[in-house]
């Protein structure tokens, strides 16, 4: 389990295929702030850009881990294919503070920006969702964007897609990657967990007896 709250930026910077067709994943190494690794064991939990991972080598020495990532979840998230900035959040203990909201670090799809733009102090960022996970974004619900956990401002229902709103504050724009974002980029969506269960709760029949 995470939190959405990122604790440190890292890079991806080198990215190894794992067989020769499309049906292996890759290994990446991913470099990390300074200190980063001092507490990280092989078969840790670290999440990157909102998914996931498990540690298959590191060397704090040089600030590196690697993670073997498969084609599915190649297939279902986006920016851990190749070289590039990544958000990082090791797996929450039982002792630390909740600051964010909880996320499992399970990407439920990818969604594309709409915009990005300053408004005041802060920056406006307006993501287009897939249709199927409208029903699980809520005016100041929770949403996990590139693993950051994020509250949202505006939910509008379009044909093709639902667009929703959040607010940066210059603290998140310099402390996570979501800074570099673009209009057109892709981002890992997590929807809230409490929202799934819900969902699955009102939707699904009654058991048999």
């Amino acid at each position: 389990m995470f939190t959405g709250i990122i604790s440190g930026l890292g890079r991806i910077v080198d990215v190894q295929a794992l067989g020769a067709d499309a049906s292996h994943g890759r290994r990446l190494t991913i470099e990390a702030p300074a200190g980063y690794l001092d507490d990280v064991q092989l078969g840790d939990s670290i999440a990157l850009n909102g998914a996931c991972m498990t540690v298959t080598q590191f060397d704090p020495h040089a600030r590196q881990f690697s993670i073997d990532i498969s084609a599915e979840s190649l297939d279902k998230t986006a920016g851990l294919g190749e070289p590039g900035a990544v958000n990082l959040e090791k797996a929450l203990r039982a002792h630390d503070r909740l600051g964010g909201h909880l996320v499992s670090g399970h990407v439920d799809g990818i969604g594309s920006v709409a915009s990005f733009e300053p408004v005041g102090e802060s920056w406006e960022l307006r993501i287009s969702a897939p249709p199927a996970l409208a029903r699980f974004l809520a005016y100041k619900g929770s949403i996990t964007v590139n693993g950051v956990s994020l509250t949202v401002n505006r939910v509008v229902d379009l044909p093709e897609s639902c667009e929703f709103s959040i607010n940066l504050i210059p603290h998140t724009i310099e402390n996570t990657t979501l800074g570099q974002l673009r209009a057109g980029h892709r981002v890992n969506l997590e929807i809230d967990l409490i929202a799934r269960y819900v969902e699955r709760m009102l939707g699904g029949s009654l058991p048999r007896h």
